[in-house]
């Protein structure tokens, strides 16, 4: 049985489809379409009953729904490729970066700008809550940038935390949220990346790697 994989291009499963072209694995994609409910229907929510992206179904038919559960279970099952960090200064490093990208500056910030609505139906407030998301963004980068300060990457190579990081950087990018120094090094370091620069061009934004 083949890995399949629920993605949606520009998303938070970019990082997660990088992992996977970085392993050079063998998948099938499964695109959804978020703005017309594709995550809601049915027949996703009987793999992944939260109704959210990415997941991924492996070879046993058990479905993994968590970005950070996917991109340590690839690299645990794949331990050749060095993904994971080798030191605990490394492992303290990664944890704080992956879970302050999502639950923070994913789950807190860019939510408020890309899903403003949720926050509230009265569109007189949206301007004030994406406002509110991208000081929660911005505050996120700069600590962010702190911990990457002097470093190419989370930890001593490319690993599951840079791919992490990267989405935020990109869509960061994407709208004109200015990435501070370190994080802007380390975003254009990624985008040289030969997995990273083919994600990008399957999922359509080619255009980037052109900038």
């Amino acid at each position: 049985m083949t890995l399949k994989f629920y993605m949606t291009p520009g998303s938070c499963s970019t990082g997660i489809h990088i992992l996977l072209e970085e392993l050079e694995l063998a998948f099938e994609a499964h695109v959804l379409n978020l703005p017309a409910g594709d995550h809601l229907k049915p027949e996703y929510l009987a793999i992944n009953p939260k109704g959210t992206i990415p997941a991924l179904v492996r070879d046993d038919g058990s479905a993994l729904t968590d970005f950070i559960a996917i991109a340590r279970w690839l690299g645990e099952a794949y331990p050749r490729a060095g993904l994971l960090p080798r030191t605990p200064d490394d492992e303290e490093r990664v944890r704080d970066i992956m879970d302050y990208a999502g639950h923070v500056m994913h789950g807190q910030g860019f939510t408020r700008i890309f899903t403003t609505e949720r926050y509230s139906h009265d569109p007189e407030r949206h301007a004030t809550i994406q406002a509110e998301g991208r000081a929660i963004v911005e505050r996120g980068f700069d600590y962010l940038n702190r911990l990457m300060a002097g470093r190419e990457h989370v930890a001593d190579d490319f690993g599951i935390a840079d791919a992490s990081l990267f989405y935020i950087e990109f869509w960061a990018d994407r709208i004109g949220i200015a990435l501070p120094g370190h994080c802007r090094a380390h975003f254009q370091r990624l985008l040289q990346r030969r997995a990273v620069r083919q994600v990008l061009a399957e999922e359509g934004y080619a255009s980037l790697l052109r900038g």
